[in-house]
């Protein structure tokens, strides 16, 4: 329930924040404000209800279930679910559900993708390191099982090799190929150093990777990229904006066919094939 990369940076090795012009703001009115500051209230009553219910559970699940997170993913849903009720925001999933070993590839708009991602079925976010230290974020970032990474050049090496030994203990792994977050309406071209831990000899040939396109409709008479946070955008403006919205838009997640590893020579095949998947829900595939 925390936000991967954010706009200050890429979930995976360093590489350069996506920088677009933002969209006009316009200034809230006293019910906005208000509105923003109640939805937001019970959004972080329920995170923190949230929390201690996920601590407990997991508590039960290390003493019966040797830590194997049985039950704990059905609360980060829950939590998920409503926020998107607070809001009064509806969220809509299709597609198939990948079945065995496997990982997730999306795009990335928001701080809201989290929510949206989880809200149909639990994932584990791959994160830049740094979000583990951040006041809250970092905190729940850890209970919802984030795998974090350094973005360090040297250490990009490594990095696949961390992501392969949580596919092989069966986890379901969810990150951003882009690197950054846009304003949701284009893809960026996928990175591909960390599909290189798909292609392992240990994982190779039972993995599936599978594409998921994230796709916010801004709320009528809004600017398209009302939901896209990104660049230098501070989260507290975003925040407020969000909350305090009179009519909300709604979020499509669209999964799609998943891609068997063996079947691609290399990471780079497998990273070009997950893109073009992912970019034929999406609605910038119309522009092209």
């Amino acid at each position: 329930m925390s936000d991967p990369s954010g706009p200050t940076g890429p979930a995976g090795p360093a590489g350069p924040t996506w920088r677009g012009a933002e969209p006009p703001q316009i200034p809230l009115d006293w019910a906005d404000c208000l509105r923003a500051g109640l939805r937001g209230l019970l959004i972080a009553l329920l995170l923190v209800c949230g929390i201690v219910v996920k601590l407990a559970v997991l508590l039960v699940e290390r003493l019966f279930r040797g830590g194997r997170r049985v039950w704990s993913p059905l609360v980060t849903q829950a939590v998920c679910r409503l926020v998107f009720t607070i809001l009064g925001m509806r969220h809509a999933a299709r597609g198939p559900r990948m079945a065995g070993r496997g990982a997730y590839v999306a795009n990335h708009s928001s701080w809201l993708d989290i929510f949206a991602l989880n809200a149909r079925r639990n994932v584990l976010f791959v994160s830049k390191a740094e979000v583990a230290g951040w006041p809250g974020i970092g905190l729940l970032a850890k209970l919802t099982g984030t795998v974090f990474i350094n973005r360090d050049r040297r250490e990009a090496k490594a990095q696949p090799k961390v992501i392969e030994a949580r596919l092989l203990a069966g986890d379901r792994l969810l990150f951003f190929p882009e690197g950054t977050s846009t304003d949701g309406l284009r893809v960026l071209p996928f990175k591909t150093t960390l599909f290189e831990a798909f292609l392992s000899g240990g994982l190779k040939q039972e993995l599936q990777v599978q594409p998921v396109t994230v796709v916010y409709h801004a709320p009528a008479g809004s600017d398209p990229a009302f939901y896209g946070w990104w660049g230098d955008m501070a989260l507290g403006p975003h925040l407020l904006r969000v909350l305090g919205a009179r009519r909300q838009g709604h979020v499509e997640v669209i999964y799609h066919e998943p891609l068997r590893v063996a079947e691609f020579a290399n990471r780079k095949a497998l990273a070009r094939a997950a893109e073009a998947r992912l970019r034929s829900a999406h609605p910038s595939a119309s522009d092209v």
